[in-house]
């Protein structure tokens, strides 16, 4: 018996990094997944290990930052499996450089995936979670929610945007049994920074940074997704025990 038996999650960015991880260890725990990304074949990787491991997953392309497509991924998951009990908005942009060289479509591009994505997400499986009675949502945050890193304008904004969204959905949803939390990785060894070499895409370059694996983030989040319903974490932070962090240093 797994902790998560006969509950449907989705989960966005879903290919790759934190969000497969995510899947994966809640597909272990008896989780039917939906997994959403842009890339079919991405997804198809991660529904593959999944259904390798005994467990039930579904690939729905689309781009988060589109209402269309958003809507479809949710339509989707109720017309296959009745209901959606958990939500996790992990799919995101990283950029930077120095403030006055920012262009408004990298700016743009940032916010789009990173707030607007998470919204428009948030507002299909509220409206579900809703009439089913209950259902949590778990957004990823990032460490530059609380301590900025230089150079890291759009990325630092957007993640600041996603844990005001955190608490107004929280605030917004308990009275319908809707829970809703952040959990805030720090330097993550997901394949973006293995290619770069522990390098940061999301402001000053500070050279090779320790990182903590996707698996830790996984085991974080499945804790979040399997509280009783009547408990919920507001804000989890996890990063490796000598990331620069307070005034990051």
């Amino acid at each position: 018996m797994g902790k998560l038996d006969g509950k449907v999650a989705v989960v966005t960015g879903a290919g790759t990094g934190i969000g497969k991880g995510i899947a994966r260890a809640l597909a272990r725990e008896g989780c039917t997944v939906v997994v959403n990304g842009r890339n079919m074949d991405s997804l198809a990787v991660t529904v593959d290990e999944i259904k390798k491991s005994g467990g039930k997953a579904l690939a729905v392309t689309g781009d988060v930052t589109q209402e269309a497509p958003v809507k479809h991924l949710f339509e989707e998951a109720v017309r296959q499996f009745k209901r959606v009990d958990i939500l996790v908005n992990n799919a995101g942009r990283i950029a930077g450089g120095p403030l006055e060289d920012l262009t408004l479509e990298k700016w743009n591009d940032v916010m789009g995936v990173n707030v607007t994505g998470v919204f428009l997400c948030t507002r299909e499986a509220f409206r579900i979670m809703k009439k089913q009675g209950g259902g949590r949502i778990i957004n990823i945050g990032s460490l530059a929610a609380e301590r900025p890193r230089e150079e890291s304008a759009p990325y630092t904004t957007s993640k600041h945007a996603v844990w005001g969204l955190t608490k107004s959905t929280a605030l917004d949803g308990r009275e319908h049994g809707i829970s809703c939390g952040q959990l805030n990785p720090g330097n993550t060894a997901v394949e973006r920074r293995l290619a770069a070499g522990g390098r940061s895409a999301s402001g000053r370059d500070q050279g090779p940074e320790p990182l903590i694996s996707v698996e830790d983030m996984a085991r974080a989040a499945l804790y979040m997704a399997t509280l009783p319903p009547d408990a919920n974490c507001l804000e989890m932070t996890v990063l490796p025990v000598q990331q620069a962090y307070l005034g990051r240093g």
